[in-house]
Parts: C-alpha cells; sequence; structure tokens
C-alpha cells in the first residue's frame, strides 16, 4: 500500500498523519488529509480557552449558553460527564479554575475525529498521532498491526512499552508541560506518577482516563479497568505497573 504522511500544528501540539492507501488517488488522498487537518483547527477555534472570543471561553464567562455554542460543544461536555463518572472523579473538567475546562479531552476527541473521517473518506490504514496520543485503523501492511511506543518520561530516546494496534492510546505527564493536571479534590497540582498511559476503544475517552490516572496514581486503576481500558503508569521510583490485560509489551525497569 502506498504511503503517505503529513503534519499539522494546532491545538498547542503537533499532529502526525500516516495514511496507507490502495486504488485512491492522490488527489483523494490530498483532500482527505486537508479535511482532516481542517477539522482539527476548527476543533482548536471552538474549544481553545486561550483564545478569548471562542465559544468555549465565552461560554466559560457566561456570555453565550450551551444551546448557542456550537453543537460539538454539548458532544463534547456530554463526553466528559461520561469520562468524570468512569474515572471515579479523576477526570473533572468542571472543578478547573475558571469553569469548565475540556482540555484534557478534547484532543483525543479531535484526532478520533480526524481518523473516522480519513476511513469514511476511503482511507484503507492510518495513524492520527495528537501529540503522543494515537488513534490507529487498519494495518499498515498485510499481517502486520501498528505498533505504538510508550516514551520514558525521562529519557525521550527510550520506549517503556509498545503497543500493538488498531487501538487508541494515550499517555499523560508531566515532561513536556510540566504540573499541568491539577487534583480535582484540592484544585492543586498533583502527579502521583511519573505517567499514565491508558489504551481502548475511544481516543477521547483514554485521553481523560490518562489525564485523571496521572492525578490519581495506583488509586484510580480500578475505575479505569472498569471502564473496559487497560493501563500503565511510570511510578516515581521508575517502576513499570500495568493492567493483568494492557495489550502491550513492556521493557524493564530502567
Amino acid at each position: 500500500m502506498r504511503s503517505v504522511r503529513r503534519v499539522e500544528q494546532v491545538m498547542g501540539t503537533v499532529f502526525s498523519f500516516d495514511v496507507r492507501v490502495e486504488g485512491m488517488a492522490a488527489d483523494q488522498i490530498h483532500v482527505a488529509l486537508t479535511r482532516a487537518g481542517a477539522g482539527l483547527r476548527r476543533a482548536d477555534a471552538v474549544f481553545s480557552t486561550w483564545k478569548p472570543d471562542s465559544p468555549m471561553s465565552r461560554l466559560r464567562r457566561g456570555e453565550i449558553t450551551l444551546g448557542e455554542a456550537p453543537a460539538e460543544v454539548a458532544a463534547v461536555l456530554g463526553l466528559c460527564h461520561t469520562a468524570r463518572a468512569l474515572s471515579g472523579g479523576w477526570f473533572d473538567p468542571w472543578a478547573m479554575p475558571g469553569g469548565v475546562d475540556p482540555t484534557g479531552l478534547v484532543k483525543g476527541w479531535a484526532a478520533a475525529q480526524a481518523a473516522a473521517g480519513l476511513r469514511h473518506a476511503g482511507v484503507d490504514a492510518g495513524m492520527v498521532n495528537a501529540g503522543g496520543d494515537v488513534v490507529t485503523f487498519g494495518s499498515p501492511e498485510p499481517g502486520r498491526p501498528w505498533r505504538v511506543g510508550v516514551r520514558d518520561p525521562w529519557d525521550a530516546h527510550r520506549i517503556v512499552a509498545v503497543v500493538e494496534g488498531p487501538a487508541a492510546v494515550a499517555t499523560s505527564g508531566c515532561y513536556e508541560r510540566g504540573q499541568h493536571v491539577l487534583d480535582p479534590r484540592t484544585g492543586e497540582p498533583s502527579a502521583a506518577v511519573a505517567s499514565a498511559t491508558v489504551v481502548g476503544a475511544d481516543l477521547a475517552l483514554a485521553d481523560a482516563l490518562a489525564t485523571g490516572l496521572l492525578a490519581a496514581g495506583e488509586a484510580g486503576v480500578d475505575a479505569v479497568v472498569a471502564a473496559g481500558y487497560q493501563a500503565l503508569l511510570v511510578l516515581p521510583d521508575r517502576r513499570l505497573s500495568a493492567t493483568p490485560a494492557f495489550p502491550g509489551v513492556c521493557a524493564a525497569a530502567a
């Protein structure tokens, strides 16, 4: 199959596309990837809490109601309600300063939407990597699955686990953005583990669960498993702790 790659810088991170196609014209591939990129930029325009004129910012200030916001805002906040319940409250966008903030879920949601659009356009297989949160579909080559590496929080050149797809793989850690996750119970920055990776069917929920798990640590693992997802924690002492059905091959501790 033909391989085509593209990179988009949006939502404060880098989204990379790797698609595999057979029997699809070059102009069709270009259109599909262009539409996927446009969808990401729309998500940024709608949900950014840094842009004062975005619908999410206006909703947070009380200038518009949920009914007046674009339809995807209600859809994403509905997923946030679901993620809050599934995480046992460790992921709670309503506990953030300044009003509801779906940032911990919306990047994964946007990547999943982009992947769904590519599939609908006729792409046979693909990987969308949203700054380390990854969704894959199809097979890059006959008989070979996608392989997603989970990086060592202390060493960007070392992989601590490899997950074989198709799957949604989300990782939350403090190694790039610092202490950016808050404990919803205290409102203070919290990271019980060095990084938390969640694997499952839906990248939006995996993204949210990984965000909550970073704050919860091992206390949040049971909720993740009960939600039908699997997890890998890199503990502060560099040990790895994986749920029994974690679908990946883990490296030895450093």
